[in-house]
């Protein structure tokens, strides 16, 4: 079956992914075109912002590509004061962002748990709870999700890097904090509580295939989840998984990789939420806009004080670090015109396709 048949196609099949997958050239233009078609029809030209707020980068676990892991120790350990969170909370609401998304290391302990609670409920009090909060938080029990979820928090995000378990190990360590199967029951915790839950995965790891791909995006429909995030893989010196950079794809390939994935994703799934990465437009200075024309509708401008986030770097080279978040907001704006975009200010950003699935 030719690509274009394939992109006719009302339900795309395993090997019709791979095929989209592998496509270069011309056949690449014609599934970004499509999916930037079906994201229009679905969903309008609206980008949705979540002012990130990076609370800390202690984190207890030690994932072989990630550079705040809990080996690391050339990283400056930090976590933001309560008033400096709501401070970029209250920014957040001034610049009209409607939605901020607190990202962490991977903590669960009972003095996280209750901050964590005090914080959220404390942002639902900005303008009579206009904001949005998405967590990425990691891996907690029940309990603990359903008392963010009673608190205020709506979204979460929690990325399972790797659908395969094979890959999840090559990518993680095989011991008591690194469990392949407590990761899922905790999306499906998410999905159970209520959650408009998100999850994702990075493209062109070592070891990765086309066949891994194929089966994260047939994942994520199976889950049938609100929201993806998906960016490309970039290799951070000071972590295990570093030794195989010379195995993964180049930049380029990477970057169009990406790409390809959110595209068929848009078919696939064509009114969730997807995430233009933060590290799309570290491999490539036009890399968010492009990840927007292929389907994607979200954006995460970075509200955390400048002082601290270079201590926050899960891979090195970070786009944006030192731009003050009242330069981003101007910046985005205007790049988001220039490809025929809006940006949807003070507005929460649901998922379309949670919210009918709700009624």
């Amino acid at each position: 079956m030719s690509t274009k048949e394939i992109l006719e196609k009302q339900h795309l099949e395993k090997e019709d992914i791979k095929h989209l997958l592998s496509t270069t050239g011309r056949e690449m233009e014609m599934l970004l075109h499509k999916a930037l078609e079906v994201k229009l029809n679905r969903l309008d030209n609206y980008v949705h912002l979540r002012g990130l707020i990076e609370f800390s980068n202690i984190c207890r676990k030690s994932c072989l590509y990630c550079g705040v892991r809990s080996k690391n120790s050339k990283v400056e350990r930090y976590t933001l004061t309560e008033e400096e969170v709501i401070e970029c909370a209250r920014l957040a609401h001034q610049l009209g962002y409607g939605s901020v998304a607190i990202q962490s290391g991977e903590r669960n302990d009972p003095a996280f748990v209750e901050q964590i609670t005090r914080l959220v409920r404390r942002i639902k009090e900005i303008d009579h709870g206009s904001l949005g909060i998405t967590l990425s938080l990691g891996e907690q029990s029940d309990e603990t999700y359903r008392q963010w979820f009673e608190a205020g928090a709506h979204r979460y995000l929690l990325r399972i890097e790797a659908s395969n378990e094979e890959l999840y190990y090559k990518i993680h360590p095989h011991d008591e904090q690194h469990d392949f199967h407590r990761r899922l029951a905790c999306i499906d915790s998410l999905l159970n509580i209520g959650y408009q839950t998100g999850t994702g995965v990075m493209v062109g790891l070592p070891f990765q295939t086309l066949d891994n791909l194929a089966d994260d995006l047939l994942f994520f429909r199976h889950k049938d989840v609100a929201m993806v995030g998906m960016g490309p893989y970039i290799p951070h010196p000071d972590t295990p998984l570093y030794q195989y950079a010379d195995q993964i794809p180049s930049v380029k390939e990477r970057m169009e990789l990406t790409l390809k994935m959110i595209a068929i994703l848009r078919l696939m799934m064509p009114e969730i939420n997807m995430v233009a990465a933060t590290a799309n437009q570290t491999i490539d200075p036009l890399g968010r806009e492009k990840a927007i024309a292929a389907g994607a509708n979200v954006i995460m401008p970075n509200l955390t004080p400048n002082q601290y986030r270079e201590d926050y770097l899960i891979y090195p080279d970070k786009a944006c670090v030192s731009d003050k978040p009242e330069e981003c907001y101007t910046c985005l704006d205007i790049r988001m015109k220039a490809i025929g975009h809006q940006i949807l200010y003070n507005a929460w950003g649901d998922s379309v396709a949670f919210t009918k699935k709700k009624k």
